[in-house]
């Protein structure tokens, strides 16, 4: 179709009666222009809620489950007075319920088996964002433009790694194209569901958290959309946190590789698989503030021609360095590598940073402190053997740290960026404990202690110039 226009409202974008309102004039403004499609996350904090009530369930917390229920009703029932004419206002409150009940009934079963299946899980999650589906819908129909809610799972065909699904392309395009042309084609805007999809068989799956934006860029390439924009609660994409660097600045225009690699490496703005469906075709992407709406925000393309060093340094400190040494010369490093590095991928874990030592044998990995027990977990059950015949010392663990990571495609053959970042953490008295950097040059990582991220952040800012004209 063209000109087809995909746009993604995130949970803070859609987060209250009065954000939905926004999101729907928005929508409404560019659907009268041309051919529009839109994906709503859950409103703010509800996903969490409805996990929490699923570890409720899990746990055998009746009380629990159920103050969950009534805040996930009173949320989208208050929302629903205050979003939607009187004369919408019944039939929509009967969905809500409908919706909700569907979460009771598999939380329920939660609640007599003492556990929470994964397929249940990602079945239910997706109550959210179908909730708020509902209720941008019905909006935008009581404003005069005609629109229809649509679940993903009827849409996006996924793999089944249930919680971190992963799209297949060829058939997501053909239901795509069967479930959304014909409504774009009547000049109705679908409401599409982000975060979750399902099997070919039919079995509801997730992206994986934040993936409403996945959803977004998934259904943008199955559509061969003109331009994908993605609304959030920030100005676009950023030469660091400004909450860490108040001279940050918006960056007018990035390119794929480095809105990618911010995301990997702690960037909240997109989900760091977000642009990989949309590179073989070339599809703009912009990020822009649904609170400002008249920032240009940021444009992110497939290439740009300024090539100015490092653009941006992100950071985090929900990170956690796992680190494996062989304690005795008969195992060697590289095959235990290779099992450790299948061990995390089994268990679904994401590999942020690797550094080895060529003398000791040992290697360290870094990790999401949200994905460390499960990490451990996969490890410990896979090198038993050499960890009870002391082949292998035991693991070891360090959570006091932080990554940033330096971004930048203009750093390929810029000489001296690594040395003048690395003097810059060190004048500003923070120890580096790991360096990574990619054949690519587009990123350089390194690990810190915790208590110095930040001031490491702040010296790299300043010496790379990130914050300043032509910087």
């Amino acid at each position: 179709m063209k000109d087809l226009l995909v746009m993604k409202f995130g949970g803070t974008s859609v987060g209250s009666a009065a954000r939905m309102k926004v999101a729907g004039e928005l929508t409404a403004e560019q659907a009268r222009r041309r051919p529009t499609l839109i994906v709503v996350s859950a409103m703010a904090k509800i996903t969490d809620l409805l996990l929490d009530a699923m570890k409720h369930a899990e746990a055998g917390n009746r009380a629990g489950l159920d103050e969950a229920l009534q805040t996930l009703r009173h949320r989208h029932l208050d929302a629903c007075r205050d979003l939607l004419p009187p004369d919408r206002q019944e039939a929509a409150a009967a969905e809500i319920q409908e919706l909700i009940g569907d979460f009771e009934r598999i939380t329920g079963g939660m609640l007599m088996l003492g556990e929470r299946p994964p397929r249940s899980v990602d079945e239910a999650v997706a109550t959210g964002e179908r909730l708020s589906a509902l209720l941008v819908s019905e909006f935008l129909c009581g404003i005069g433009v005609p629109a229809a809610a649509c679940n993903a799972w009827e849409l996006v065909v996924t793999d089944s790694v249930f919680g971190n699904a992963t799209p297949l392309m060829e058939p997501t395009r053909e239901r795509c194209r069967a479930g959304l042309l014909p409504l774009l084609e009547k000049g109705m805007v679908p409401v599409v569901t982000g975060f979750n999809g399902a099997t070919a068989d039919g079995r509801p799956t997730t992206l994986g958290r934040g993936g409403s934006d996945f959803s977004a860029s998934i259904l943008a390439a199955a559509l061969d959309a003109s331009e994908l924009w993605i609304w959030t609660d920030v100005d676009g994409i950023l030469s660091a946190d400004p909450r860490l660097v108040p001279n940050a600045a918006v960056l007018s225009e990035v390119t794929y590789n480095e809105a990618a690699e911010l995301a990997y490496n702690g960037a909240k703005v997109l989900h760091p698989r977000t642009l990989a469906p949309l590179a073989s075709r070339g599809i703009p992407v912009w990020s822009k503030n649904s609170f400002a709406p008249e920032k240009p925000g940021t444009r992110i393309v497939p290439a740009i021609s300024a090539k100015n060093g490092a653009r941006a340094v992100t950071s985090t400190s929900k990170v956690a360095l796992v680190s494996l040494e062989p304690a005795r010369d008969t195992l060697l490093a590289t095959h235990l590598m290779g099992r450790a590095m299948e061990a995390l991928a089994r268990a679904n874990v994401e590999v942020l940073l690797l550094s080895s030592s060529s003398f000791r044998q040992s290697f360290t990995v870094l990790v999401r402190s949200e994905e460390l027990a499960r990490a451990l977990e996969s490890l410990e059950a896979t090198l038993a053997l050499e960890l009870a015949h002391g082949y292998l010392a035991p693991i070891q663990v360090d959570e006091d740290v932080g990554l940033l990571a330096i971004v930048g495609e203009g750093m390929r053959g810029s000489l001296g960026v690594a040395g003048r970042i690395f003097t810059a953490i060190s004048k500003a008295q923070v120890n580096i404990i790991a360096i990574a950097q990619g054949s690519s040059e587009l990123t350089i990582a390194v690990v810190v202690r915790k208590d110095g991220l930040e001031r490491a952040v702040r010296a790299v800012h300043e010496e790379c110039r990130l914050g300043a004209p032509g910087g």
